[in-house]
């Protein structure tokens, strides 16, 4: 029986902030003292699989817990409850940029990238032109990446990270960057990574990309499953549903 590539079983997750309550001049002596708190609850008790060769999608509003869940599987947050397991190499995209350090060149990036994925040098400068070239940046690879428009760094970033040849392709809206060409040959290099046996986990508010790409959903409501399942279905029954009221 083949393992899923990625299982989530009960994940929670709760983000806890302190409100001061006394006035300014009285902090330095009651600091600690009167402090409130108050509790936001990200992920509730979520739970799923994702398969070998499967485009996974997540969607739901502006603080469902999409972005958060991603981090978790990804392994740059820990759950306060459950278990997250992830068979295979991972390679992320979660914010744009995430990662670089802007006030140096693209090609220092590309290096320096490498090096923390666990390349060797010599493996990095092998892959380099090709990295490259697939950005389309060979023009603006010695400049400083807070020169680089968004669409530029989000080119490199997936240029890196589809090179790096992983397992599990994490997503968080980066494809929502960049022009339409650079779109079309970053979905072909997905499916190409679906081909080899590895999977997509994509995280969007474009709908309709996700129902194209993806063949399951996860829709998430104020950290709660709110739907499973086929990707058309799923986003069908997201868009009919009523906007959840602030709380």
């Amino acid at each position: 029986m083949k393992l899923p590539a990625v299982s989530v079983n009960g994940v929670g997750v709760t983000f806890r902030s302190y409100v001061e309550q006394v006035p300014t001049m009285r902090r330095m002596v009651a600091r600690g003292r009167l402090r409130r708190s108050t509790s936001v609850v990200a992920l509730d008790d979520v739970s799923f699989d994702v398969d070998r060769g499967e485009t996974f999608g997540l969607v739901g509003d502006n603080g469902a817990g999409k972005s958060t869940l991603l981090r978790v599987i990804a392994r740059t947050m820990r759950p306060d409850n459950g278990t997250v397991t992830v068979r295979g190499e991972t390679s992320t995209l979660l914010q744009l940029g995430a990662g670089f350090n802007l006030e140096l060149s693209g090609r220092r990036n590309v290096y320096l990238s490498g090096l923390a994925h666990g390349l060797r040098r010599a493996e990095i400068t092998r892959l380099f032109d090709d990295i490259v070239d697939y950005a389309g940046l060979a023009e603006a690879i010695d400049r400083p990446l807070k020169s680089y428009s968004s669409g530029m760094l989000s080119r490199l970033a997936f240029s890196i990270s589809m090179h790096l040849l992983p397992d599990i392709l994490l997503l968080d809206e980066v494809l929502a960057v960049g022009d339409a060409g650079f779109r079309e040959k970053s979905l072909g290099a997905m499916r190409d990574l679906l081909v080899r046996g590895g999977t997509v986990i994509v995280a969007s508010h474009s709908l309709q990309m996700v129902v194209e790409m993806c063949d399951r959903v996860l829709w998430l409501e104020r950290g709660k499953i709110r739907g499973l399942g086929p990707a058309a279905p799923v986003i069908e029954a997201y868009r009919r549903a009523p906007p959840v009221a602030a709380g």
